[in-house]
């Protein structure tokens, strides 16, 4: 095995290549891996994701390959950026070359399908216990464009091994990127995972034409249930109040480059879910993980309308103005207790 001298970045989309120019500009060599031979063939040749990421250059430091070996000999530290139902086959690929002790870093929102597990779930379950205390998870409001932009942004990553989490905190921080580090890796993932369907009912509400009061409540009561689910999960709650969790659903409910709120926007202005995605080009996250929130809720008997709202939108052909008038009608009850 080569001496560790490389961040391995595996998944090429939009937020692998944000990354793979932030830790390179930083100083450090990275290889950044796509399951494409075409893809890196055309990466390699145009120094430039054209297919997801256009108008950022690759740094001299960014190699580019299609074998996952060669991405992981010798890497340092390991950072997958793959949409939430490729993680479990990634890792299943990747486990015979993963270098041993090295930082795994998942930059992966979502919940799997069927299995419900969260992303660390999965890495335990792939690879053995012994990957829980090196597996963090980084999340927050971070468009990968304004991160590759050089925008100033503020992220978390958290880990179940402190140590841990404060190196890779160090080795993703720059002047314009600022990391906090956070021993809650379950708040922050299930923040991480269902702000994204709060964002599709937002941007519904958008396409329906609704004011700002909509969104604010929307964005209030989306929390609530994102907290649920956390307690649920043996989170903490307080975790929700920050980056991952409050940070993350205001970027996503809100900012007219989140993919999610982009799916609700056009359904709620009357087109179809499979229209929407046809001419998205891009993984929205939620439409997948509101089935697993659905699925959830009701294996941990917790309640959350909204999302589920979300899931008979996408999932049951529910008109997007029926779902928001039986959200409004609900029976009347405290907002705490």
């Amino acid at each position: 095995m080569a001496k560790s001298d490389h961040v391995a970045v595996i998944g090429a989309g939009a937020w692998g290549t944000a990354l793979s120019i932030l830790l390179a500009q930083k100083g450090d060599r990275v290889v950044l891996w796509t399951w494409q031979k075409e893809h890196r063939d055309a990466l390699s040749k145009d120094r430039e994701n054209r297919a997801f990421f256009p108008g950022f250059p690759l740094p001299e430091h960014v190699r580019v390959t299609a074998e996952l070996a060669e991405a992981l000999d010798g890497a340092s530290m390991v950072v997958v950026v793959v949409p939430s139902d490729a993680f479990r086959s990634t890792f299943v690929r990747m486990q015979p070359h993963l270098p041993p002790g090295v930082p795994l870093v998942s930059a992966t929102k979502g919940i799997e399908n069927d299995s419900l597990m969260l992303m660390s779930e999965i890495i335990v379950d792939v690879l053995g216990p012994p990957a829980r205390p090196r597996s963090t998870f980084l999340s927050g409001p971070s468009f990968a464009k304004e991160v590759a932009q050089g925008s100033p942004t503020n992220v978390v990553v958290a880990g179940f091994d402190h140590d841990r989490s404060v190196e890779v905190q160090q080795r993703f921080a720059t002047d314009r990127f600022r990391v906090y580090s956070s021993d809650d890796p379950v708040g922050v993932e299930v923040g991480g995972a269902l702000k994204n369907v709060i964002a599709i009912a937002a941007g519904a509400c958008d396409g329906l034409g609704f004011g700002h009061n909509t969104r604010a409540a929307l964005i209030t009561r989306g929390l609530a249930e994102i907290a649920r689910i956390a307690i649920a999960k043996s989170g903490n709650v307080l975790t929700l109040a920050g980056l991952a969790g409050m940070g993350d659903l205001v970027l996503t409910c809100t900012g007219e480059l989140s993919r999610n709120r982009t799916v609700g926007f056009e359904m709620g202005r009357g087109r179809s879910l499979e229209q929407v995605l046809a001419g998205l080009g891009h993984v929205a996250e939620g439409v997948k993980t509101a089935k697993s929130a659905y699925q959830l809720a009701s294996a941990l008997e917790v309640e959350l309308p909204i999302c589920n709202e979300v899931y008979r939108v996408l999932y049951e052909g529910k008109d997007p103005l029926s779902a928001v008038r039986d959200l409004l009608t609900r029976p009347l009850k405290r907002e705490w207790g």
